[in-house]
């Protein structure tokens, strides 16, 4: 992923978004790839004031890996009335790292600080993962959805080319009460099974591509308690500045896009995913638990 990675953040960052006239959150981004910096770093806080003058002022730092993991908590901690985090191993890391188990107990670790409030990103990925070593990350899928169920936090989902064994392992397993599907990649009839099942969507800036019809044609769908956005910075910015740097400040592009398709007042949706990410992820501000 690291290759990956660097890549990304070579790209010209997204011109600022015309601000949101109610602040929301960006409830999926992964700053440390956006600023390649500390947890605590200037270029961090300087992502974050940027996002807030977008009308976004409430982060969750998702984790990948378990190295990267402790820096999301170390950035909740140091930004702690405006980031929280989720922990994991990535559905790509879990089936090649050297010490799959030693990994797993730093996840465990972590999930239990109060500044974590979701076990993610986890899941299937079967673009990148071949046959072979699809049982080991099944396998992590499951280790981790126990974990968000015994620790009552909530469970974020990373499902690529995977739909059927992702939606079959949660009907397996036993889904978390509070089940997100991080950067929803479904079309309507998945839409309605997860609805019909109690997850969340959470929708990126794929929904705003012009090839992705099938997402705005789900998002339609999704019951306002039901609805998240994100960026997934600093991947997927959205239209028009596609191939971009993406940044939590997009997600003021991504809600207009979202409330068009909806019929609804950018403001009054953009409050409705704040409180649905308050909801979710508890309250962002300072020393506040689930």
């Amino acid at each position: 992923m690291a290759d990956r990675h660097n890549r990304d953040i070579d790209r010209p960052l997204a011109p600022a978004p015309k601000p949101l006239p109610v602040p929301t959150v960006d409830a999926h981004a992964h700053l440390e790839i956006v600023t390649d910096a500390a947890p605590d770093s200037a270029e961090v806080k300087q992502v974050l004031d940027d996002a807030k003058a977008a009308g976004v002022d409430r982060v969750v730092q998702v984790g990948y890996s378990a190295e990267q993991s402790k820096w999301c908590v170390a950035a909740a901690e140091h930004f702690n009335d405006r980031v929280l985090a989720a922990v994991a191993l990535h559905p790509n890391e879990a089936p090649v790292v050297p010490d799959l188990e030693a990994d797993l107990k730093i996840i465990e670790e972590l999930a239990s600080h109060p500044r974590v409030r979701a076990i993610g990103e986890t899941g299937l990925d079967y673009f990148r993962t071949p046959p072979e070593l699809r049982k080991r990350q099944q396998d992590s899928f499951k280790w981790h959805i126990e974990l968000a169920k015994k620790t009552k936090k909530a469970l974020v989902i990373h499902d690529r080319d995977s739909h059927d064994d992702v939606l079959s392992i949660l009907l397996e397993v036993g889904a978390p009460e509070k089940t997100v599907f991080h950067c929803f990649s479904g079309g309507v009839d998945m839409a309605k099974l997860c609805i019909d099942r109690g997850y969340i969507l959470s929708f990126a800036g794929t929904l705003t591509f012009k090839n992705a019809p099938e997402l705005r044609d789900a998002v339609k769908l999704v019951p306002h308690d039901q609805l998240l956005v994100e960026t997934d910075s600093p991947f997927l910015s959205p239209m028009p500045n596609r191939g971009a740097l993406n940044t939590p400040a997009q997600i003021a592009n991504i809600v207009r896009a979202m409330a068009e398709e909806r019929n609804e007042s950018v403001g009054a949706l953009a409050q409705a995913l704040s409180d649905n990410a308050e909801r979710i992820f508890g309250s962002f501000a300072a020393g506040s638990t689930l």
